[in-house]
């Protein structure tokens, strides 16, 4: 069994009055491991990475490791353009407890594919825990090619892929050239995880994971178990959902979501603006038809 597998929710980090809600941080981690969250994903896109501080970044996986105190894995998002940085906060997770770290493409630079390798083999060489690669060519620019991942994937500590490419043919092309059984897969679009779990998925970082943990646990739960009948059928009730989470720039969205089960506030920073009041009606209405409020 991987260690990253089913429903990785894409953390949001709650805010209150312009500074982290530490107490709804808590909470929202407890929830998610009550509710059946496979693994935790915080400081990442979701969670507003690019507008925290380098403090309140390393304190928000600091709490989440220590309310998850091991009872789900934590995989820290440690991403950056510049590697030293990127390294600063890999070594920050582990000393707080992290599993396993995400690190994203080297955004705003465009580096070329050996300058992508070279980038992912600094910030391997200095940590001690699994990465994975953090492949999203739509807000990233470069796109990690296969060929790419096959040379990263030699390295030992380069334990998976996190694929937002929208691809779905990746999956395949990238197992013709990494033939190690421990190589993880994992969709980072809720919208293709159940097809790309037929590809050799094994698990998505979701963002609708966190308005419907239980849901999206259970279509993972299906598709590992062979069961894809149901494993569509589930997907086809929550598919309305997965598309209101982008409609507008996320992740307002989910932290409106959010605030409606009572979990935090929707409060995001800028340039994250609040949602329309149309987009807020339609995900007050999803969530009605699918039972959760």
């Amino acid at each position: 069994m991987h260690t990253f597998h089913g429903s990785l929710v894409a953390l949001i980090t709650p805010f209150k009055d312009g500074k982290v809600d530490e107490k709804a941080l808590e909470r929202l981690v407890e929830w998610h491991v009550a509710q059946g969250t496979d693994g935790i994903v915080p400081a990442g896109t979701t969670g507003e990475s690019p507008t925290l501080s380098a403090e309140e970044h390393e304190r928000v996986v600091k709490i989440v490791c220590e309310v998850a105190n091991k009872r789900v894995p934590v995989m820290a998002g440690a991403g950056s353009n510049n590697p030293v940085e990127a390294i600063h906060y890999s070594i920050e997770a582990q000393k707080a407890g992290a599993d396993g770290l995400l690190h994203v493409a080297g955004y705003y630079n465009r580096p070329n594919q050996d300058g992508l390798y070279a980038h992912f083999k600094m910030v391997h060489d200095a940590t001690d825990l699994p990465i994975f690669v953090y492949n999203i060519p739509g807000r990233a620019v470069v796109n990690v090619l296969p060929q790419t991942l096959a040379k990263l994937s030699e390295l030992p500590r380069i334990a998976g892929i996190k694929d937002a490419t929208g691809d779905l043919a990746r999956p395949w092309v990238e197992r013709t050239l990494i033939k190690r059984p421990d190589f993880t897969w994992l969709s980072g679009e809720d919208a293709s995880q159940v097809s790309y779990n037929v590809a050799g998925g094994v698990g998505c970082i979701s963002v609708t994971a966190n308005i419907a943990p239980k849901l999206v646990h259970q279509v993972q739960e299906y598709t590992a178990n062979n069961q894809w009948l149901e494993a569509r059928a589930l997907q086809d009730k929550l598919m309305t959902l997965h598309g209101l989470m982008f409609k507008e720039p996320s992740p307002a969205g989910a932290k409106y979501a959010a605030s409606l089960l009572g979990l935090c506030t929707e409060e995001c920073r800028l340039p994250i603006v609040p949602l329309s009041e149309a987009t807020k009606e339609a995900i007050k209405s999803a969530m009605q038809d699918l039972e959760l409020i």
